[in-house]
């Protein structure tokens, strides 16, 4: 198993910010998923970007975040609000 400190996109805060909310190696990563990995994270208190997101997509697929389609990231953008508002109806 390759652990989330090893992996590239993510920094040493990335890190500690996921190790916060139980993820640990890139298996649980893929395991729970960058939307739902998101939606933890803001529920622990982090404050993260769109560019977090892309990152762990980006750990996912195997490209640099910055590579991933505009149209993907688009995809993206909307899965995760769409997330967010699923959340809001479960609280």
């Amino acid at each position: 198993m390759v652990n989330v400190d090893k992996l590239p996109n993510l920094g040493p805060k990335s890190t500690a910010w996921l190790n916060n909310i139980g993820i640990y190696t890139r298996a649980e990563l893929h395991a729970v998923g960058p939307i739902t990995a998101m939606i933890r994270l803001e529920r622990a208190g982090h404050t993260s970007s769109l560019n977090m997101l892309y990152a762990l997509v980006g750990v996912l697929e195997g490209v640099h975040w910055q590579e991933i389609a505009h149209t993907r990231k688009g995809e993206l953008v909307l899965a995760l609000d769409a997330a967010r508002e699923l959340e809001k109806l479960n609280f």
